[in-house]
Protein backbone atom coordinates (compact mmCIF):
# COMPACT_ATOMS: atom_id res chain seq x y z
CA UNK A 1 0.00 0.00 0.00
CA UNK A 2 1.18 3.68 -0.99
CA UNK A 3 2.02 5.60 2.24
CA UNK A 4 0.46 9.29 2.23
CA UNK A 5 3.79 10.77 2.53
CA UNK A 6 4.27 8.48 -1.20
CA UNK A 7 1.58 10.00 -2.86
CA UNK A 8 1.75 13.52 -1.16
CA UNK A 9 5.37 13.79 -2.94
CA UNK A 10 3.55 12.88 -6.13
CA UNK A 11 0.95 15.08 -5.44
CA UNK A 12 3.62 17.88 -4.92
CA UNK A 13 6.37 16.56 -7.41
CA UNK A 14 7.22 19.83 -9.93
CA UNK A 15 6.60 16.94 -12.33
CA UNK A 16 3.18 16.68 -12.08
CA UNK A 17 1.16 17.61 -15.37
CA UNK A 18 -0.72 20.67 -13.67
CA UNK A 19 0.36 23.72 -15.60
CA UNK A 20 2.12 25.41 -13.08
CA UNK A 21 5.31 26.12 -15.02
CA UNK A 22 2.82 28.39 -17.17
CA UNK A 23 2.28 30.91 -14.36
CA UNK A 24 4.03 33.37 -12.28
CA UNK A 25 0.91 34.67 -10.22
CA UNK A 26 1.72 38.23 -10.48
CA UNK A 27 5.51 38.27 -10.25
CA UNK A 28 6.24 38.65 -13.93
CA UNK A 29 4.16 42.39 -13.46
CA UNK A 30 6.98 43.04 -11.21
CA UNK A 31 9.73 42.49 -13.10
CA UNK A 32 8.23 44.61 -15.96
CA UNK A 33 8.29 47.26 -13.67
CA UNK A 34 11.70 46.80 -12.90
CA UNK A 35 10.85 46.24 -9.47
CA UNK A 36 11.88 42.48 -8.98
CA UNK A 37 15.09 42.29 -11.19
CA UNK A 38 17.04 40.00 -9.04
CA UNK A 39 17.73 37.42 -6.20
CA UNK A 40 16.69 40.00 -3.00
CA UNK A 41 14.13 41.43 -4.57
CA UNK A 42 12.10 38.24 -5.64
CA UNK A 43 12.81 36.85 -2.29
CA UNK A 44 10.67 40.24 -1.07
CA UNK A 45 7.79 39.82 -3.26
CA UNK A 46 7.97 35.76 -2.44
CA UNK A 47 7.87 36.37 0.90
CA UNK A 48 4.90 38.79 0.82
CA UNK A 49 3.06 36.52 -1.43
CA UNK A 50 3.89 33.22 1.15
CA UNK A 51 2.71 35.94 4.08
CA UNK A 52 -0.82 37.28 1.86
CA UNK A 53 -2.18 35.27 -0.63
CA UNK A 54 -0.95 32.11 0.19
CA UNK A 55 -1.53 32.07 4.00
CA UNK A 56 -4.96 34.04 3.93
CA UNK A 57 -6.46 32.43 0.21
CA UNK A 58 -4.75 29.24 -0.17
CA UNK A 59 -3.86 27.72 3.06
CA UNK A 60 -6.79 29.18 4.98
CA UNK A 61 -9.11 27.05 1.86
CA UNK A 62 -7.34 24.12 2.77
CA UNK A 63 -7.76 24.00 6.62
CA UNK A 64 -11.88 24.58 6.09
CA UNK A 65 -11.93 21.92 3.36
CA UNK A 66 -10.48 19.76 6.29
CA UNK A 67 -12.64 21.39 9.05
CA UNK A 68 -15.69 19.63 6.54
CA UNK A 69 -17.22 22.91 5.12
CA UNK A 70 -19.28 22.28 1.99
CA UNK A 71 -16.67 22.65 -1.26
CA UNK A 72 -19.19 24.30 -3.26
CA UNK A 73 -19.44 27.31 -0.91
CA UNK A 74 -15.93 27.03 -0.33
CA UNK A 75 -15.52 26.59 -4.40
CA UNK A 76 -17.46 30.08 -4.29
CA UNK A 77 -15.78 32.30 -2.07
CA UNK A 78 -12.98 31.69 -3.31
CA UNK A 79 -13.89 32.79 -7.03
CA UNK A 80 -15.12 35.63 -5.52
CA UNK A 81 -12.10 36.81 -3.42
CA UNK A 82 -9.89 35.77 -6.32
CA UNK A 83 -10.18 38.95 -7.96
CA UNK A 84 -7.54 39.37 -10.68
CA UNK A 85 -9.13 37.44 -13.48
CA UNK A 86 -5.82 35.49 -14.94
CA UNK A 87 -5.30 34.39 -11.03
CA UNK A 88 -8.88 33.06 -10.77
CA UNK A 89 -8.47 31.56 -13.94
CA UNK A 90 -5.04 29.77 -12.97
CA UNK A 91 -6.20 28.52 -10.48
CA UNK A 92 -9.44 26.74 -12.10
CA UNK A 93 -7.27 25.23 -14.47
CA UNK A 94 -4.20 23.74 -12.58
CA UNK A 95 -7.22 22.53 -10.19
CA UNK A 96 -8.92 21.02 -12.96
CA UNK A 97 -5.65 18.93 -14.24
CA UNK A 98 -5.17 17.91 -10.50
CA UNK A 99 -9.11 16.54 -10.20
CA UNK A 100 -8.25 14.90 -13.22
CA UNK A 101 -4.70 13.09 -12.36
CA UNK A 102 -6.33 12.47 -8.40
CA UNK A 103 -9.22 10.76 -9.83
CA UNK A 104 -7.40 8.66 -12.30
CA UNK A 105 -4.31 7.80 -9.29
CA UNK A 106 -5.89 8.65 -5.98
CA UNK A 107 -9.85 8.29 -6.55
CA UNK A 108 -12.42 8.92 -3.56
CA UNK A 109 -16.12 9.60 -2.91
CA UNK A 110 -14.87 13.14 -1.99
CA UNK A 111 -13.36 13.90 -5.51
CA UNK A 112 -15.60 12.11 -7.44
CA UNK A 113 -18.41 14.66 -5.70
CA UNK A 114 -16.08 17.43 -6.34
CA UNK A 115 -15.35 16.77 -9.95
CA UNK A 116 -19.22 15.66 -10.25
CA UNK A 117 -19.66 19.52 -8.92
CA UNK A 118 -17.40 20.92 -11.90
CA UNK A 119 -18.43 19.00 -14.63
CA UNK A 120 -22.43 20.47 -13.67
CA UNK A 121 -21.21 23.73 -13.54
CA UNK A 122 -21.67 24.13 -10.36
CA UNK A 123 -18.10 24.52 -9.23
CA UNK A 124 -14.87 25.87 -10.58
CA UNK A 125 -12.94 23.08 -9.66
CA UNK A 126 -9.64 26.03 -7.71
CA UNK A 127 -6.34 24.28 -7.42
CA UNK A 128 -6.45 24.60 -3.37
CA UNK A 129 -9.02 22.96 -2.93
CA UNK A 130 -8.86 20.30 -5.56
CA UNK A 131 -5.74 19.37 -3.39
CA UNK A 132 -7.07 19.81 -0.46
CA UNK A 133 -9.91 16.84 -0.74
CA UNK A 134 -7.42 14.61 -2.29
CA UNK A 135 -5.19 15.01 0.72
CA UNK A 136 -7.76 14.83 3.30
CA UNK A 137 -9.28 11.67 1.64
CA UNK A 138 -5.34 10.15 1.55
CA UNK A 139 -5.62 10.84 5.36
CA UNK A 140 -2.52 13.63 5.07
CA UNK A 141 -2.27 15.48 8.77
CA UNK A 142 -3.50 19.23 7.79
CA UNK A 143 -0.27 20.80 9.12
CA UNK A 144 1.26 18.49 6.66
CA UNK A 145 -0.53 19.17 3.49
CA UNK A 146 -0.32 23.11 4.19
CA UNK A 147 3.50 22.54 4.25
CA UNK A 148 3.43 20.42 1.33
CA UNK A 149 0.83 22.66 -0.78
CA UNK A 150 2.92 25.71 -0.01
CA UNK A 151 6.07 24.98 -0.47
CA UNK A 152 5.35 23.20 -3.89
CA UNK A 153 3.48 26.56 -4.74
CA UNK A 154 6.99 28.46 -3.50
CA UNK A 155 9.18 25.68 -5.28
CA UNK A 156 6.89 26.36 -8.74
CA UNK A 157 7.08 30.32 -8.47
CA UNK A 158 10.79 30.08 -7.77
CA UNK A 159 11.91 27.98 -11.10
CA UNK A 160 9.37 30.35 -13.25
CA UNK A 161 11.43 33.39 -11.40
CA UNK A 162 14.95 31.14 -12.58
CA UNK A 163 13.67 31.39 -15.77
CA UNK A 164 12.22 34.72 -16.23
CA UNK A 165 14.51 37.28 -14.27
CA UNK A 166 16.51 35.26 -14.51
CA UNK A 167 18.33 33.71 -11.83
CA UNK A 168 20.97 31.09 -11.12
CA UNK A 169 20.35 27.51 -10.24
CA UNK A 170 22.20 28.10 -7.01
CA UNK A 171 20.41 31.57 -6.08
CA UNK A 172 17.15 29.48 -6.93
CA UNK A 173 18.12 26.94 -4.09
CA UNK A 174 18.64 29.64 -1.30
CA UNK A 175 16.13 31.32 -2.07
CA UNK A 176 13.93 27.62 -1.09
CA UNK A 177 15.38 27.66 2.33
CA UNK A 178 15.01 31.28 2.82
CA UNK A 179 11.33 30.89 1.88
CA UNK A 180 10.78 27.26 3.80
CA UNK A 181 10.94 29.90 6.98
CA UNK A 182 8.05 31.52 5.77
CA UNK A 183 6.04 28.59 4.65
CA UNK A 184 6.52 27.34 8.21
CA UNK A 185 5.28 30.48 9.63
CA UNK A 186 2.55 30.44 7.08
CA UNK A 187 1.66 26.97 8.24
CA UNK A 188 1.20 27.75 11.71
CA UNK A 189 -0.40 31.41 10.98
CA UNK A 190 -3.34 29.52 9.11
CA UNK A 191 -4.25 27.52 12.49
CA UNK A 192 -5.24 30.50 14.12
CA UNK A 193 -7.39 32.49 11.20
CA UNK A 194 -10.78 33.00 11.21
CA UNK A 195 -13.66 32.43 8.37
CA UNK A 196 -13.46 36.73 8.70
CA UNK A 197 -9.77 36.58 7.44
CA UNK A 198 -10.38 34.37 4.15
CA UNK A 199 -9.02 36.66 1.32
CA UNK A 200 -7.50 39.64 2.91
CA UNK A 201 -4.46 40.10 0.43
CA UNK A 202 -2.50 43.14 0.03
CA UNK A 203 -4.33 45.07 -2.69
CA UNK A 204 -0.98 45.70 -3.94
CA UNK A 205 -0.31 42.45 -4.79
CA UNK A 206 -3.61 42.47 -6.85
CA UNK A 207 -3.22 45.39 -8.61
CA UNK A 208 0.06 44.07 -10.34
CA UNK A 209 -1.76 40.72 -10.71
CA UNK A 210 -4.81 42.64 -12.57
CA UNK A 211 -2.00 44.54 -14.80
CA UNK A 212 -0.88 41.24 -16.27
CA UNK A 213 -3.24 40.64 -18.67
CA UNK A 214 -1.98 44.23 -20.27
CA UNK A 215 1.49 43.55 -20.30
CA UNK A 216 2.74 44.94 -23.53
CA UNK A 217 5.01 41.15 -23.27
CA UNK A 218 4.66 38.44 -21.21
CA UNK A 219 6.39 34.75 -20.51
CA UNK A 220 3.21 33.47 -18.35
CA UNK A 221 -0.03 32.87 -18.42
CA UNK A 222 -0.62 35.13 -15.41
Amino acid sequence: MVTYQLALQQLTDSALPTGAFAHSLGFESYVDAGLVADEASFGAWLGAFISQSLTYSDGLAIRFVYEGWNVAELDSLLSASLLPRQVREASAKMGGRLLEIGGEIFPSAELALYRDLVGGGRAVGHQPLAFAVVARSLDVPLAEALAAYLFATVTSLTQNAVRAIPLGQNAGQRLLREAADGVAAAVERVKHLTPDDFGAVSPGLEIFQMRHERQRARMFMS
